[in-house]
């Protein structure tokens, strides 16, 4: 189940070079979209991934301000004619059952990039990819970066490990390059060797997430919806993300206290926080497991700097905002346009400065905080959304601008200076009340 339609490539193999212009570790979104726009202005570039192509993931459920950076990349026709399912709402579930409207994006935006897609992220990667290939990047796959190469404190290129024709037949090669992106995805490779790295106090939240066939759908325009449902008390929410041939994405997110408590499963905690939610209980209802759990733990973080002299950061490798509105992959793409143009604006100047590279922080870290201050608000117990726009009905604009992703749109965060610095406070039951509840 959730099998890529892909095949590996003998395209993510391809010979390597001694040297390129730029060199980016990484090939999720991030790392894809800022190779493929820089090969695009002429620069050579190499892509060092870690992992076999196509790859897992999680975060299937795209945003509609996707569309822009897509269409920058040529690839929203490929969409198109793609099997994903269509994405035209979301709808929240509240207390557990309390079902709102669909929000429909059309009805607050009637361009075509209202309509998204639900993907599998093993092919849409690879679809990133293939288009990063055909614009001449090379990419090469089971790759392992191993350190950067400094001279004189500035980072001129990587040391990496790659594999041969079997597996006790690699090399280890220093690759040289002008510049090293960094877009290592939740590994975060450079900010954790520079100690860069700095975890959300607030949003330390873990997850617990599988696969299911057979679950429950709404007819219509509604079946692709992705759903976000809180359990009851807000101790917890189920994200609900349909995908193709009948499989749906179901994951759990709370406090990490609260998700992993001590000598309990992944299955347990699925099945306690599943009982507190009886909307999702009765779409699970005739669901079968495909898959066994899996779990990520406190992964909301930042990093303190951007750039270096010769390294900049990209996507998930800079930053990551709790996945609640969907924000990673709109965040990797929109990041990786604002480094590929940094990147080439410092190629041509002849300038690879860590201020040069990194003058887009200001601008992204503006969007980021209309992201972070929307989830603060989604997790505080005593906020209600309803209660703030029948105060304040001249803010919905703004709300729905940041649920679509118009997070860097002048203004969208005003309505914040008015709704106040709020900050959600810790789950209040323990994990064992927690338990004895279900």
């Amino acid at each position: 189940m959730i099998q890529s339609q892909y095949t590996p490539s003998k395209d993510f193999q391809r010979d390597v070079a001694e040297s390129y212009d730029v060199i980016v570790i990484g090939g999720g979104p991030a790392g894809a979209t800022t190779a493929t726009l820089l090969a695009e202005h002429g620069h050579s570039v190499l892509i060092l991934e870690r992992s076999t192509i196509p790859r897992f993931h999680i975060g299937e459920s795209l945003i509609p301000e996707t569309y822009w950076p897509l269409k920058r990349l040529g690839l929203i026709d490929r969409l198109k004619e793609s099997a994903f399912p269509k994405k035209f709402s979301v709808q929240f579930v509240s207390d557990g059952w309390k079902e709102s409207a669909p929000f429909y994006f059309d009805e607050h935006n009637a361009h075509e990039s209202s309509q998204t897609w639900q993907v599998e992220r093993a092919d849409f990667d690879r679809m990133l990819l293939d288009n990063a290939i055909s614009k001449g990047v090379t990419v090469r796959s089971c790759a392992q970066v191993l350190d950067l190469i400094f001279e004189d404190e500035q980072v001129v290129g990587v040391r990496v490990k790659l594999p041969g024709d079997s597996d006790e037949d690699t090399e280890t090669r220093e690759i040289r390059s002008r510049v090293v992106c960094d877009a290592s995805g939740l590994s975060t490779f450079l900010a954790n060797r520079l100690g860069l790295k700095n975890s959300d106090p607030i949003l330390r939240k873990g997850t617990v997430w599988s696969y299911f066939k057979g679950a429950q759908r709404d007819p219509g325009k509604d079946e692709g919806a992705t759903l976000i449902m809180q359990t009851e008390g807000k101790h917890s929410w189920f994200w609900y993300i349909p995908l193709r041939d009948d499989v749906v994405s179901v994951g759990c997110t709370g406090d990490m206290h609260y998700m992993f408590p001590k000598g309990a499963s992944a299955e347990e905690t699925f099945a306690r926080e599943l009982e507190r939610c009886p909307a999702m209980s009765k779409r699970l209802g005739k669901a079968t497991r495909c898959l066994d759990f899996f779990t990520t733990k406190d992964y909301s973080y930042r990093s303190r700097q951007a750039a270096g002299d010769g390294w900049v950061l990209v996507g998930d490798a800079y930053g990551f905002i709790d996945p609640v509105y969907s924000s990673g992959v709109l965040l990797a793409l929109r990041g990786g346009e604002f480094v590929a143009d940094a990147v080439h604006d410092a190629l041509q100047a002849n300038d690879v400065s860590g201020a040069r590279l990194g003058h887009w922080k200001a601008e992204f870290d503006a969007g980021l905080e209309n992201f972070r201050r929307l989830v603060y608000a989604f997790y505080a117990p005593d906020f209600s959304f309803g209660d703030f726009l029948r105060e304040h009905p001249q803010f919905k604009s703004n709300l729905v601008d940041v649920l679509i992703g118009a997070v860097f749109k002048p203004g969208v965060g005003d309505m914040f200076d008015v709704m106040g610095d709020i900050r959600p406070s810790p789950v209040e039951p323990t994990a064992s009340e927690g338990m004895a509840k279900a």
